[in-house]
């Protein structure tokens, strides 16, 4: 029974930093979501309201972002998107990390320098998986791009 318990906490929580890695990316989003229909909610738009509300502008956040990363040629406002992205995914990771390693490090000290390592390793993927990961296209005067071959 002990090693069942033990294969499945490992297993649960590498799934939770799975989790945490791939939707680091949505802090933002998020964090624009949840202040969104604090607003909605507290100017009087019911629960149903605050939720669509939020919904749409974490959705639209997201779009845009995406969209600005895709579009736009110049490295430096990529660089500064990318940045808007991923320092909400540190403030995250950071608190996660903190939050988790209370399971394994009694020492206030350790815990602080396990959440700053985590808030440096979530935020850079976060950053990493939007800068790099793009690729841009040149538009042609039709609309339409070429793939070169």
């Amino acid at each position: 029974m002990l090693a069942i318990g033990l294969v499945l906490n490992t297993l649960g929580i590498g799934l939770f930093c799975w989790a945490i890695f791939a939707l680091a990316v949505y802090a933002l989003p998020f964090f624009i979501a949840l202040s969104i229909g604090m607003i909605a909610f507290q100017s009087g738009a019911g629960l149903i309201g605050a939720l669509l509300i939020a919904t749409a502008g974490g959705a639209l956040t997201l779009v845009i972002g995406q969209v600005a990363v895709a579009i736009t040629r110049s490295f430096a406002l990529r660089i500064a998107i990318a940045t808007a992205f991923a320092i909400p995914a540190a403030v995250a990771g950071y608190h996660v990390v903190f939050a988790l390693s209370q399971i394994g490090a009694p020492s206030l000290a350790w815990r602080e320098v396990f959440a700053c390592l985590g808030a440096v390793c979530i935020g850079v993927m976060s950053w990493t998986r939007l800068i790099v990961l793009v690729e841009t296209r040149q538009f042609e005067p039709g609309g339409v791009a070429e793939s070169p071959s």
